[in-house]
Protein backbone atom coordinates (compact mmCIF):
# COMPACT_ATOMS: atom_id res chain seq x y z
CA UNK A 1 0.00 0.00 0.00
CA UNK A 2 1.23 3.77 -0.88
CA UNK A 3 2.07 6.01 1.69
CA UNK A 4 0.18 8.83 2.20
CA UNK A 5 2.61 12.00 2.57
CA UNK A 6 1.13 15.33 3.87
CA UNK A 7 0.88 18.28 1.58
CA UNK A 8 3.71 20.86 2.21
CA UNK A 9 1.64 23.25 0.89
CA UNK A 10 -1.09 22.68 4.18
CA UNK A 11 1.71 23.28 6.89
CA UNK A 12 2.18 26.01 8.65
CA UNK A 13 4.96 28.45 7.62
CA UNK A 14 7.97 28.91 10.48
CA UNK A 15 6.69 31.69 13.18
CA UNK A 16 8.87 34.53 12.37
CA UNK A 17 8.84 35.86 15.95
CA UNK A 18 10.89 33.37 17.50
CA UNK A 19 13.01 33.15 14.79
CA UNK A 20 13.93 37.02 14.66
CA UNK A 21 13.63 37.41 18.37
CA UNK A 22 13.90 34.21 20.88
CA UNK A 23 12.26 34.87 24.09
CA UNK A 24 10.89 38.32 23.50
CA UNK A 25 7.27 39.42 24.67
CA UNK A 26 5.45 41.95 23.82
CA UNK A 27 2.27 43.47 25.34
CA UNK A 28 1.20 46.82 26.30
CA UNK A 29 2.44 48.39 29.12
CA UNK A 30 -1.22 48.82 31.00
CA UNK A 31 -1.02 45.42 30.58
CA UNK A 32 2.01 44.26 32.02
CA UNK A 33 1.32 46.80 35.16
CA UNK A 34 -2.16 44.71 35.44
CA UNK A 35 -0.40 41.62 35.44
CA UNK A 36 1.80 43.14 38.55
CA UNK A 37 -0.79 44.52 40.52
CA UNK A 38 -3.34 41.61 40.29
CA UNK A 39 -0.89 39.15 41.72
CA UNK A 40 0.61 42.36 45.24
CA UNK A 41 -2.19 43.34 46.14
CA UNK A 42 -2.52 45.08 49.55
CA UNK A 43 -5.45 45.22 51.47
CA UNK A 44 -6.51 47.39 53.56
CA UNK A 45 -8.86 45.13 55.95
CA UNK A 46 -12.33 47.06 57.85
CA UNK A 47 -13.57 44.38 60.10
CA UNK A 48 -16.38 45.57 61.43
CA UNK A 49 -18.38 42.48 62.72
CA UNK A 50 -18.47 38.63 62.72
CA UNK A 51 -17.71 38.32 59.22
CA UNK A 52 -13.81 40.02 60.20
CA UNK A 53 -13.72 36.36 61.92
CA UNK A 54 -13.76 34.99 58.55
CA UNK A 55 -11.57 37.20 57.09
CA UNK A 56 -9.03 37.08 59.64
CA UNK A 57 -8.99 33.11 58.85
CA UNK A 58 -8.80 33.45 55.22
CA UNK A 59 -5.38 35.02 56.22
CA UNK A 60 -4.28 31.59 58.62
CA UNK A 61 -2.49 28.73 57.21
CA UNK A 62 -5.71 26.76 56.19
CA UNK A 63 -6.42 28.89 53.31
CA UNK A 64 -3.16 31.53 53.32
CA UNK A 65 -4.13 34.25 51.23
CA UNK A 66 -0.77 35.07 50.84
CA UNK A 67 -0.59 32.71 47.98
CA UNK A 68 -2.64 34.84 45.97
CA UNK A 69 -0.50 37.73 46.44
CA UNK A 70 -2.40 39.74 49.01
CA UNK A 71 -0.80 41.16 52.25
CA UNK A 72 -2.86 43.12 54.71
CA UNK A 73 -1.91 46.53 55.24
CA UNK A 74 -2.78 49.02 58.62
CA UNK A 75 -1.97 51.87 56.37
CA UNK A 76 -4.99 53.22 53.39
CA UNK A 77 -1.96 55.26 51.66
CA UNK A 78 0.00 52.43 50.74
CA UNK A 79 -3.16 50.09 50.27
CA UNK A 80 -4.77 49.01 47.11
CA UNK A 81 -7.65 46.93 48.61
CA UNK A 82 -10.38 47.98 51.20
CA UNK A 83 -12.21 44.72 52.18
CA UNK A 84 -14.77 45.73 53.96
CA UNK A 85 -16.49 43.30 56.45
CA UNK A 86 -19.60 43.16 58.52
CA UNK A 87 -22.13 45.52 59.53
CA UNK A 88 -21.70 49.06 58.42
CA UNK A 89 -23.38 51.53 61.06
CA UNK A 90 -23.84 54.89 60.35
CA UNK A 91 -20.94 56.46 62.39
CA UNK A 92 -18.69 54.67 60.67
CA UNK A 93 -19.33 55.92 57.41
CA UNK A 94 -17.43 58.92 57.21
CA UNK A 95 -14.06 57.37 58.69
CA UNK A 96 -14.75 54.32 55.77
CA UNK A 97 -15.31 57.50 53.59
CA UNK A 98 -12.17 59.27 54.45
CA UNK A 99 -10.02 56.03 54.42
CA UNK A 100 -10.86 55.24 50.94
CA UNK A 101 -9.94 58.68 49.73
CA UNK A 102 -6.40 58.11 51.33
CA UNK A 103 -5.95 55.45 49.34
CA UNK A 104 -3.99 55.89 46.24
CA UNK A 105 -5.62 55.23 42.70
CA UNK A 106 -5.87 52.70 41.13
CA UNK A 107 -7.88 51.45 44.28
CA UNK A 108 -10.65 49.08 44.84
CA UNK A 109 -13.35 47.46 46.92
CA UNK A 110 -14.48 44.61 48.11
CA UNK A 111 -18.19 44.26 50.64
CA UNK A 112 -17.85 41.51 52.53
CA UNK A 113 -21.02 39.62 53.77
CA UNK A 114 -25.19 40.62 53.79
CA UNK A 115 -24.30 43.27 56.12
CA UNK A 116 -21.89 45.44 53.88
CA UNK A 117 -23.62 44.54 50.52
CA UNK A 118 -27.02 45.37 51.58
CA UNK A 119 -27.67 46.00 55.51
CA UNK A 120 -28.26 42.28 56.53
CA UNK A 121 -30.66 41.01 59.34
CA UNK A 122 -30.32 44.94 60.37
CA UNK A 123 -31.92 46.02 56.84
CA UNK A 124 -33.90 49.38 57.45
CA UNK A 125 -32.40 49.87 60.91
CA UNK A 126 -32.23 53.58 61.81
CA UNK A 127 -28.06 52.96 62.31
CA UNK A 128 -27.28 50.89 59.43
CA UNK A 129 -26.07 51.94 56.25
CA UNK A 130 -27.73 50.00 53.15
CA UNK A 131 -24.57 48.54 52.08
CA UNK A 132 -21.20 50.20 51.46
CA UNK A 133 -21.94 50.86 48.41
CA UNK A 134 -23.54 53.92 49.74
CA UNK A 135 -20.54 55.18 50.61
CA UNK A 136 -17.73 53.84 48.39
CA UNK A 137 -18.01 51.92 44.90
CA UNK A 138 -17.66 48.71 45.38
CA UNK A 139 -16.18 46.84 42.36
CA UNK A 140 -16.60 43.15 44.29
CA UNK A 141 -19.76 41.63 46.22
CA UNK A 142 -18.91 38.62 48.35
CA UNK A 143 -22.43 37.29 49.75
CA UNK A 144 -23.17 35.34 52.93
CA UNK A 145 -23.97 35.57 56.74
CA UNK A 146 -20.96 35.09 57.39
CA UNK A 147 -19.60 34.53 54.32
CA UNK A 148 -16.82 31.24 54.47
CA UNK A 149 -13.32 32.20 53.87
CA UNK A 150 -13.50 30.07 50.32
CA UNK A 151 -16.27 32.89 49.37
CA UNK A 152 -13.92 36.00 50.20
CA UNK A 153 -10.91 33.87 48.45
CA UNK A 154 -13.30 33.47 44.62
CA UNK A 155 -13.71 37.25 45.59
CA UNK A 156 -10.27 38.01 45.32
CA UNK A 157 -9.93 35.80 42.24
CA UNK A 158 -13.01 37.88 40.78
CA UNK A 159 -11.05 41.35 41.41
CA UNK A 160 -8.18 40.33 40.07
CA UNK A 161 -9.96 39.27 36.62
CA UNK A 162 -11.55 42.75 37.01
CA UNK A 163 -7.83 43.92 37.05
CA UNK A 164 -6.78 42.52 34.08
CA UNK A 165 -9.85 43.22 32.02
CA UNK A 166 -9.91 46.61 32.30
CA UNK A 167 -6.11 46.87 31.37
CA UNK A 168 -7.33 45.20 27.98
CA UNK A 169 -10.28 47.39 27.67
CA UNK A 170 -13.05 44.63 27.62
CA UNK A 171 -15.96 44.79 29.55
CA UNK A 172 -16.65 43.01 33.20
CA UNK A 173 -18.46 39.29 32.66
CA UNK A 174 -20.54 38.43 35.30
Amino acid sequence: MAEIKPNPGNLPGPNLLNKGMPGVITAQSEQLFAMARKSSLWAMTFGLACCAIEMMSTYMAHHDFDRFGVVTWPSPRQSDVMIVAGTVVKKMADPIRLLYEQMPEPKWVIAMGSCATNGGPYYRSYSVVMGVDHIVPVDVYVPGCPPRPEALMQGILKLQEKIVQDAKGEPARS
